[in-house]
This record gives C-alpha cells, structure tokens and sequence, in this order.
C-alpha cells in the first residue's frame, strides 16, 4: 500500500531597500528585496514547510532556526535540498508541489517557467510536478501595499 501524505506551508517576508529579491530559487531584479535571517525566499520557504509538515517533521523554524549562524544569508535552495534529504530518510519522495506567491510587484508571471526548472531539479522531481502560480491582493493588505511577499504551498509526499 502505498503511503501518500499532504502538507500545507505558509511564509511571509518583509520588502526592504538594500537587499536582493530571491523567489522560487532564481533571483529577480526590483528594487526592493525580502528581509530575513537567510535570503528570505518565501516561496522556498512554504514548499519546505508543507513537505515538513506532510511528513509530520514540524516546520522550518524547527530544523534552520534562525537563530543559527550556519543559515545566516543562505541560499534557500540549501535548505529545500536538506529537507529533501529528511524526508528521504523517512523513505518519502515528492509527489507535487502547488504552490501560490502573492506580490503585487514584480510581476512574476515571465519568472514561473525557470523557477519551476530550478526548484524540480533541486528537489529532484520532473518539472510537471512543480506548479507555481502569482497572484496579487489587489492593493490590498500589506502584500497590496508592497511591504511584503507571501507564498502558500501544498506537497504531496509519499512512500510504498
């Protein structure tokens, strides 16, 4: 029988001056870019946190706190590769991803394509089993006043 699990992730960041905008594992130029202790990539960040989650392994505060000099300015990509590292250790493998980032600024539609080639290859899944879609708040909320970025994020995992 096979062992499917579902997880749900959520992150937000602050947009700062002076920093670089990361998403999806790909940079992005703006002029503006999300604050945090690593390099704030929040759509990374949700995935990480709903393959956690499905695998019931807490969250990414958990396993990377922020707290730790060893995570400071690192390439969210990293942490994505290591919590697939966890949940093959479980004997998990990803099903899909579908994930959600809400911005206002920049458009990230023309970004989607090669962040889904970046993120399949670090998670070591086809492309067709990355699904990112953008969306904004219409000027609404902090995301519609361009303070911040959020992404949601669904993973199926599962092992046989």
């Amino acid at each position: 029988m096979i062992d499917f699990r579902v997880g749900m992730g959520y992150d937000v960041h602050q947009l700062v001056d002076g920093r670089e905008l990361w998403l999806g594992g790909i940079r992005i130029d703006h002029t503006k870019g999300l604050l945090g202790h690593s390099d704030a990539d929040v759509l990374i960040h949700a995935i990480c946190d709903a393959l956690l989650g499905a695998a019931n392994m807490r969250d990414i505060g958990y396993h990377f706190p922020d707290t730790s000099a060893e995570t400071k300015d690192i390439d969210s990509k990293i942490l994505l590769k290591r919590v697939i590292e966890l949940l093959g250790a479980k004997g998990y493998r990803v099903g899909n991803i579908d994930a959600t980032v809400c911005a206002e600024r920049p458009k990230l539609n023309p970004h989607i394509p090669e962040m889904q080639d970046c993120l399949s290859k670090v998670m070591g899944v086809d492309i067709d089993r990355v699904s990112i879609k953008a969306t904004t708040t219409e000027k609404l909320g902090f995301t519609g006043r361009e303070e911040g970025i959020s992404a949601y994020a669904v993973a199926l995992i599962y092992k046989e």
